[in-house]
C-alpha cells in the first residue's frame, strides 16, 4: 500500500511539530536580531521576504534529504552533524558573546542595507533547516510523514512564533530538550548505518524510538516549570510578531 497511515506516522508528525515550534523559536531569535538594525518600517518586510525565501528551500532540502538517507553513508555523516550541533549547544559557548546584542545593519556591495539583510536572514533561515531537516528525515522513511510534519510545524511555527519565542526565552530548558532529541537522533542514526553495513545485526523499533523522544520532551518540560521562567528582553519576539 503506497499511502499507509499508521499511529506512529501521526505521532511523528505531531512530534516533528512539536520540535519544529521549539527549534524554530530559538533560531528566530537570530533572525529578529539581523533586522533590529534596521528601521522599524523595514523590519517586519525584511524579516518576511527573508523566510519565504527559504520556506521553499525547505520543501526541496526535504524531498532530496529523504532520497538520500537510502545511502549509508549519508546516515554517518548527518549523525556526525546533528551530535556536533548537540555538542555545541551544551558546551561551546563563547565569553562575552550576549544573544540579545544589536548590530548596526550594513550594506553588502552593490546591495542596499534592507537587501543585503534580506539576504542574510534568508541564508541563516537556510542554515538553522538543515538541523530540523536532518532530524525529520530521520524519524521517518515515509515522504509524506517528513513533509506534512515539516509543513505543519512551519506554519503553526508562523502563526504562534512571536509567543514561542518568549516561552524559550522564559524557559531555555525546553531548547535544551530539543537538543537532548537531537543528540538522540544521531545515536540513532549511527546504530542505523552500523546495521546498515553489517556492524550489529539489530535496529532500534520506531515505537522506543518515539517514546524516548516524548520523554525527553515531558522531563525537558518538568525541569523548566521547576526552574521558573527567566527575565527577556521581548524586542525580537515584537519584530517577530509585527512580520506576522
Amino acid at each position: 500500500m503506497p499511502f499507509d497511515v499508521v499511529s506512529a506516522d501521526l505521532l511523528t508528525i505531531g512530534l516533528l511539530v512539536l520540535l519544529e515550534g521549539l527549534l524554530s523559536a530559538d533560531n528566530a531569535l537570530v533572525l529578529a536580531i539581523l533586522v533590529l538594525g534596521l528601521p522599524r518600517d523595514h523590519q517586519r518586510k525584511a524579516l518576511r521576504y527573508g523566510i519565504l525565501g527559504a520556506f521553499f528551500f525547505r520543501v526541496v532540502a526535504i524531498v532530496f534529504a529523504s532520497q538520500m538517507m537510502g545511502f549509508a553513508w549519508v546516515k554517518l555523516v548527518g549523525g556526525g552533524y546533528l551530535m556536533w550541533l548537540s555538542y555545541s549547544h551544551f558546551f561551546r559557548h563563547e565569553e562575552g558573546a550576549g544573544r540579545g546584542a544589536v548590530k548596526p545593519a550594513s550594506a553588502w556591495p552593490g546591495l542596499s542595507v534592507f537587501w543585503t539583510t534580506v539576504i542574510k536572514v534568508e541564508l541563516t533561515d537556510i542554515v538553522f533547516a538543515v538541523d530540523s531537516i536532518l532530524v525529520a528525515v530521520a524519524m521517518s522513511p515515509k515522504l509524506w510523514v517528513v513533509v506534512s510534519g515539516g509543513l505543519l510545524g512551519i506554519i503553526a511555527m508562523r502563526l504562534v512564533i512571536g509567543q514561542l519565542l518568549l516561552l524559550v526565552q522564559r524557559y531555555p530548558a525546553l531548547v535544551d530538550g530539543a537538543f537532548v532529541v537531537i543528540a538522540w537522533v544521531a545515536l540513532k542514526l549511527f546504530l542505523e548505518y552500523a546495521n546498515q553495513v553489517g556492524w550489529i545485526g539489530f535496529h532500534i523499533p520506531k515505537e522506543i524510538s518515539l517514546g524516548l523522544i516524548v520523554v525527553i520532551i515531558a522531563v525537558a518540560y518538568l525541569i523548566a516549570r521547576r526552574r521558573g521562567p527567566t527575565p527577556v528582553d521581548d524586542r525580537a519576539a515584537r519584530v517577530i510578531n509585527d512580520a506576522d
